[in-house]
């Protein structure tokens, strides 16, 4: 069953159309990543999904219901949460409340509790640093924080935008371990991300956009082997 599907979407900006007719399919559990170049509309479909650019009411499908048009508060309540590019962390709270803000949606308190406890096992250096302003983290520590916060509303799909970006290597890879943990704990996740490699490698099944168009896909691991995806993102030549 697919989770997520989108169907000939349109996201415009003015009269500039950046995202220009895609289909796309999340499966439910399962992790599937969208690479392309800068400018290609990687975080403009995530930001259509997410509910905060308007599109068509039938251009996008969660749990099989139409959700173009949706609040993205609305969409919290059911299980979206996304990521966003730059983390966009509260500087000024402090870690426990950025947390705390994820899970603004929620009623049930000793849930939230036991959900603010796994993701501190998750990050432990988060739990080290719950007191201090998140304005003060390094990069890695607002990306896990930024994760920990969307993990707080207990999310059926995470939709993840470029999590590696401006990380040292051996933060990437804590990264990443994590996304691979909440995947196999049976969250569905799209993820948008400039190390292709990286993103083939953890998915199960990737597409490639380029200029607002989806313009290959197919199962992640034959994606890596794929000629052109290897001389244009992989750095190969065929």
């Amino acid at each position: 069953m697919n989770l997520l599907e989108l169907t000939r979407l349109e996201v415009a900006y003015g009269g500039i159309k950046a995202v220009r007719g895609i289909d796309l399919c999340v499966p439910e559990g399962e992790l599937v990543c969208l690479i392309g170049t800068n400018g290609a509309g990687k975080t403009t479909t995530l930001k259509a999904i997410a509910g905060l650019l308007p599109v068509a009411a039938d251009a996008i499908r969660y749990e099989g219901a139409p959700i173009g048009g949706a609040r993205s508060f609305e969409l919290v309540r059911r299980g979206l949460a996304l990521v966003p590019e730059g983390r966009g962390v509260f500087g000024q709270l402090t870690v426990a409340e950025n947390l705390a803000m994820g899970a603004y949606v929620r009623s049930d308190a000793a849930a939230v509790r036991l959900d603010l406890e796994r993701v501190f096992s998750l990050f432990p250096r988060l739990a080290e640093r719950r007191g201090q302003s998140a304005g003060t983290l390094s990069g890695g520590e607002q990306q896990m924080l930024a994760i920990g916060r969307a993990l707080m509303s207990r999310p059926k799909l995470l939709l993840l935008d470029e999590p590696s970006m401006g990380l040292a290597p051996l933060m990437v890879q804590k990264i990443f371990e994590t996304i691979l943990a909440v995947a196999k704990e049976g969250v569905t996740i799209l993820l948008v991300e400039q190390n292709a490699r990286l993103a083939l490698e953890v998915s199960s099944h990737g597409y490639v956009m380029e200029t607002g168009l989806i313009t290959l896909s197919g199962p992640a691991r034959e994606l890596l082997n794929d000629p052109k995806v290897r001389a244009a993102y992989l750095g190969e030549a065929d």
